[in-house]
C-alpha cells in the first residue's frame, strides 16, 4: 500500500536542501506600464518583511511580536498612497493594480481620506468593539490631552505612538521606525537631487567644452597666420598638424584650411559621400597630398 501511494503521488516531496523563492506577486497579472517606479521600494519593503518575521520574539507578548508586520504594511500604504494622490508619480493603473493585488490596505486608504484620520495607523484602532467601554485607541487621543505617563504609551496591537490629527497632535513618526511614513518623500529628494547633479554635471561638461573649442579656434586662427607666408611644401607639411585631436564642435571647427581642401576633393571623387565620418579625414589627407604632389 505505501508503496502504490508513493507511485501516484504526482510529485515526490523536496529535499530538505531544496528552498523555493519566489516572489509574492510573481503569480499575480503582469504590472501595468509604471509599476516600476515604485517596485524597487515595495520589493525592499517585502525582503524587510521576511527579516521581520524570521526573528526570535523571546520575551515578547504576542501582539508585540506583530508589529513589525503591521508597520511594514502601513508603510507600503503610506508609499503607493503618497506617490499617487500626493506626487502623482504613478498612473491611476498602478495604483489600481496594487489594490486589486492586495498589495496595499484599501479600507486605511479610504479612511486616510477623511479628515481627522489622515495619519490613521489602522482600521483596528477606531473600531469600538475592540476596546473596553466602547471607546478608541489610546493613539487616538492628541498629545495635549494626554497625561504625563501617558504621552509615551503606545497602542498594544500596533504599537502607535499616537495618530491623530492636527498640528502638535502627534509625533511625526507614529511608529518610530525606519523612514517613518516619508518614503516616497525620500525618493522624491532623491531623485530631484540626482537630477541636480546630473543637470551641474552637464552644465560644467558644456562649459569645458565651449572652452576647449574656443581655444581651438584661436589655435586655428594662429596657425593660418603662421602658415600663410610659407611655401606649398611647408604647406602640405603642416597639414598633419591640422589632424590633431578633433574638436567637440565638430571635424572642421577652427581649420579653414582643411574644409576648403575637402570640398576640391569631395568634387573630384564623388564616391567618398558613402563612406563613415570618422574614415573621412584621413583618406581626403592622402588625396590631399597626393594633389598637392601633382
Amino acid at each position: 500500500i505505501e508503496r502504490t501511494k508513493a507511485s501516484l503521488h504526482p510529485f515526490p516531496p523536496c529535499p530538505p536542501s531544496f528552498t523555493i523563492t519566489m516572489n509574492r506577486w510573481q503569480t499575480k497579472k503582469k504590472a501595468p506600464q509604471g509599476y516600476e517606479i515604485i517596485s524597487t521600494v515595495l520589493a525592499a519593503l517585502e525582503n524587510e518583511l521576511r527579516d521581520k518575521v524570521k526573528e526570535s520574539n523571546v520575551g515578547l507578548r504576542n501582539t508585540e511580536s506583530m508589529w513589525p508586520i503591521l508597520q511594514i504594511q502601513h508603510q507600503r500604504t503610506r508609499y503607493v498612497y503618497d506617490m499617487y494622490y500626493t506626487y502623482k508619480r504613478i498612473p491611476r493603473k498602478v495604483y489600481d493594480y496594487c489594490i486589486k493585488n492586495k498589495i496595499i490596505d484599501a479600507a486605511l486608504i479610504a479612511k486616510w481620506k477623511k479628515p481627522g484620520y489622515e495619519r490613521l495607523c489602522a482600521t483596528y484602532v477606531i473600531n469600538p468593539t475592540n476596546y473596553k467601554f466602547g471607546t478608541t485607541s489610546i493613539c487616538r487621543v492628541p498629545l495635549g490631552d494626554r497625561s504625563e505617563e501617558q504621552r509615551k504609551a503606545q497602542d498594544p496591537t500596533t504599537g502607535c505612538f499616537g495618530c491623530a490629527s492636527g498640528r502638535g497632535a502627534a509625533p511625526k513618526n507614529i511608529f518610530g521606525n525606519k523612514y517613518g511614513q516619508n518614503l516616497a518623500a525620500v525618493q522624491i529628494a532623491r531623485e530631484r537631487k540626482m537630477e541636480a547633479v546630473k543637470a551641474r554635471m552637464e552644465r560644467e561638461e558644456r562649459m569645458r567644452k565651449e572652452k576647449e573649442l574656443a581655444a581651438a579656434q584661436d589655435r586655428g586662427d594662429g596657425e593660418e597666420e603662421e602658415g600663410g607666408s610659407e611655401t606649398e611644401d611647408s604647406d602640405s607639411e603642416d597639414d598633419e598638424d591640422d589632424y590633431g585631436p578633433e574638436p567637440e564642435a565638430g571635424v572642421w571647427a577652427g581649420s579653414q584650411k582643411l574644409e576648403r581642401e575637402s570640398e576640391r576633393i569631395a568634387d573630384d571623387d564623388d564616391d567618398d559621400e558613402e563612406e563613415d565620418e570618422e574614415s573621412r579625414p584621413a583618406k581626403k589627407q592622402k588625396a590631399s597630398c597626393f594633389i598637392l604632389e601633382e
